[in-house]
């Protein structure tokens, strides 16, 4: 009886860790967003420096145009061997005028998420399709024959 129940628990300990092994991953990406931080952030009263302060530096900040600064987070999960997929995704925008101060602090979503589906492992151009021998060979003669004026330099 003994070895029967050694051998059940090993049967289960190895069903329990083989179980374990496909449960799904998740991972946090970006900005880890605390509700109550970020509800902290008012339009009016805030500046630059207080939501520094507050949320931490931004994930990245306009380049051009008014000053706004994006904090973005996601969540996503996945199988183990298999691709992740968004669970969670969230963009806070908030908006500075010349002054500094804060505009407004708008939130989007997964809703706002663009999905790309590449196509092949190539990138479609426009124009004519070469061969190999074409791109090799192509521009033998083509050389100073495009500016040369006729009859050459000394001419």
């Amino acid at each position: 009886m003994t070895a029967g129940k050694a051998i059940g628990a090993g049967l289960a300990l190895a069903m329990a860790l083989a179980a374990g092994g496909c449960s799904s991953i998740r991972e946090n990406r970006g900005y880890v967003a605390d509700q109550s931080l970020i509800n902290a952030v008012q339009p009016g009263i805030d500046n630059q420096r207080s939501v520094e302060a507050t949320l931490g530096r931004p994930t990245f900040t306009s380049q051009y145009g008014e000053p706004t600064w994006y904090y973005m987070s996601s969540v996503t999960g996945r199988k183990p061997f298999v691709r992740p997929k968004i669970i969670q995704h969230s963009v806070l925008k908030i908006r500075f005028d010349p002054a500094g101060n804060v505009i407004s602090a708008d939130r989007t979503g997964v809703d706002q998420v663009a999905y790309i589906s590449p196509e092949g492992d190539s990138t479609p151009t426009l124009g004519r399709e070469r061969s190999f021998f074409e791109d090799l060979f192509g521009n033998i003669g083509q050389v100073g024959a495009g500016g040369a004026p006729p009859g050459g330099p000394g001419a």
